[in-house]
């Protein structure tokens, strides 16, 4: 072989090796891709792109505001001055007056009403991405009934082919017996009848796989097949620790922290707010009141304002404030307390498929003895071929037993994970 060959082998030995883990998929794998699937994630730039506009928006109060108005009057009686002096006319102010003014006003203090602002729209884009992680993570559990509904149906459609081939060989066999006259056709069409049965079972099973497959196919949004590996997790020995760390919890915390930041919105508004203003105009009068014609005219300053109305609620929306606290709380406990009531049935579930599983295999070699004496005993002529069947069927039943104590003790320990995120 010449080193042009070998590295050929080579390349296409990787090639192989590389193809067959490609094949391979994980539970963690599934939940991760089904995850990023997920249609609402983009609600996560969504919700990051709104915050940051709404803060941009709170930051323009800083920027200089114009307002521009016009008015035109009439009014049923004007300032006058009723004095008789020779040589002095006092000018008498038309009745008919109008105004165009442009004011400019510039926020210096605010009392700490955009800051307030700015830490509760921030609060409230955080529960809204909280919200959204809890609801993505309820997918966690569609994908694990899937993956494990996936695991079990595999395994019993392995298991199933050993009886198919089990069957046929007894069917050879009763053939045979049948020629030497130890059995007749009607044996013969017991075995037949028990090898169609297990083709329907057979069916039965490879469409409720395909189903599962391309269920979870959808939620992770590629193509998978039955061909492909779904690796079978392995739980360990290691204890799942009882805390929760659950996603909505976090959830809670961030509605409690957006409820607080209303607080210093509370506090800023009862607080003056001072400005600088400037003002333009074009008028009849303008400022000088007995000019009756059109003249431009400025003025500027300062301008302080306090709205102390708001004092008259403050107490009362600080109150309500505390009760939207305490209904937060009071639904964070009854999260926990239903949780907390769901976790021992799981760990209780967990050891009872653990000690169920010490027993299957002492039953699938007892049941094979007793299949393999049944079919001694058909052959020496001392039992009937319909009494195997049920020996066989037996055997397969403790077999296909074991298949789903294994799948079912997997997935209650991952639905423990699930309760608790650990």
């Amino acid at each position: 072989m010449n080193m042009r060959t070998l590295l050929h082998l080579v390349l296409l030995t990787g090639l192989g090796i590389q193809s067959v883990s490609a094949q391979m998929i994980t539970i963690e794998e599934s939940q991760s891709k089904a995850e990023a699937n997920y249609p609402a994630i983009v609600r996560y730039d969504l919700i990051e792109r709104t915050k940051n506009f709404n803060i941009a928006n709170a930051n323009k109060a800083y920027l200089p505001q114009g307002t521009l108005s016009a008015q035109g009057t009439w009014q049923s009686d004007v300032t006058s001055i009723d004095i008789n002096m020779p040589g002095l006319e006092i000018p008498s102010i038309d009745q008919d007056q109008y105004k165009l003014v442009a004011e400019l006003n510039q926020l210096i203090w605010d009392g700490g009403k955009i800051s307030a602002q700015k830490k509760n729209i921030e609060a409230e884009a955080a529960v809204e991405k909280k919200q959204l992680e809890s609801e993505i993570y309820t997918l966690r559990e569609r994908v694990n009934n899937l993956y494990f509904g996936i695991l079990l149906m595999k395994g019993q459609l392995n298991q199933h082919k050993i009886l198919e081939k089990e069957l046929q060989r007894n069917y050879d066999n009763v053939q045979v017996y049948v020629q030497n006259g130890v059995a007749n056709e009607g044996d013969l069409n017991v075995v037949k009848v028990e090898q169609l049965k297990a083709a329907q079972q057979r069916i039965h099973l490879e469409s409720t796989l395909e189903a599962y497959i391309r269920m979870l196919s959808v939620l992770m949004g590629e193509e998978l097949d039955s061909k492909m590996v779904f690796i079978k997790p392995d739980p360990g020995n290691s204890v799942i620790s009882p805390v929760i760390q659950r996603p909505e919890l976090q959830t809670f915390d961030a509605r409690e922290q957006s409820i607080e930041t209303q607080r210093s919105l509370l506090n800023a508004r009862i607080r003056p707010t001072i400005g600088a203003f400037a003002q333009g105009g074009y008028g009849k009068p303008g400022l000088n009141m007995f000019d009756n014609e059109f003249s431009p005219y400025f003025l500027g300053g300062v301008r302080v304002s306090w709205n102390f109305g708001n004092l008259y609620t403050l107490k009362n929306d600080k109150k309500k404030i505390d009760l939207q606290k305490l209904s937060v709380n009071s639904l964070r406990e009854t999260f926990l307390y239903n949780l907390n009531t769901v976790i021992p049935q799981q760990q209780i579930e967990i050891e009872k498929f653990r000690m169920t599983m010490r027993d299957d295999d002492e039953i699938i070699r007892l049941q094979s003895q007793i299949r393999e004496a049944a079919e001694v005993k058909v052959e020496n002529g001392t039992m009937t071929v319909s009494d195997l069947m049920k020996e066989i069927n037996s055997e397969e039943a403790a077999k296909q037993a074991k298949t789903l104590h294994e799948i079912q003790y997997l997935m209650s320990v991952y639905a423990l994970k699930y309760t608790t995120n650990n």
